[in-house]
């Protein structure tokens, strides 16, 4: 089993936060780049560390939560280190992008609201168009596109995937 790499204690460290607050100047009008960073970091942004990171650049925590909360490329739940968006847009639709949802939801044991995998490998990801239509069905796994998924394929890249942390 992989262990999760969001621990108690790296959450508790806020050296790394420091890092990143420290490369930014600290100043507070670079608040979408940090935050960037600090979700690159954690892979989502912590509430602690928000409540951290808005005391260190003397803003509210409204302020950041409102940012954090603004921005859809920003998530408040943990993800998994590998990321599966598939689409679901008409064209992936009728081509059989729920057939893979169900695929991945059944191998990796997730469901309509659990998301993430726990040992925090996998998150899946529902998304209404990847610009790919003419691969449809299309999955991303991170930047990695996929075209023309079939059940059976989508199993075997979840299998070559979790192959990759053995």
């Amino acid at each position: 089993m992989v262990t999760p790499s969001l621990t108690a204690e790296k959450l508790n460290n806020f050296s790394k936060v420091c890092e990143i607050l420290d490369k930014f100047d600290r100043q507070p009008s670079k608040i979408i780049p940090i935050l960037q960073a600090v979700q690159k970091e954690y892979r989502y942004l912590p509430e602690e560390i928000m409540t951290f990171v808005a005391t260190s650049l003397g803003i509210s925590p409204a302020r950041v939560f409102g940012i954090a909360t603004f921005y859809s490329h920003f998530s408040l739940e943990p993800k998994g280190k590998y990321v599966i968006k598939v689409c679901d847009g008409t064209a992936c639709h009728v081509k059989g992008s729920s057939g893979l949802i169900d695929v991945i939801q059944r191998e990796l044991k997730l469901s309509e609201k659990v998301h993430t995998t726990q040992d925090l490998l996998f998150t899946l990801e529902t998304v209404s168009c990847l610009g790919a239509c003419g691969l449809a069905p299309a999955v991303v796994i991170n930047d990695k596109v996929y075209g023309q998924v079939t059940k059976s394929q989508m199993k075997e890249l979840i299998d070559e995937y979790k192959a990759k942390e053995d």
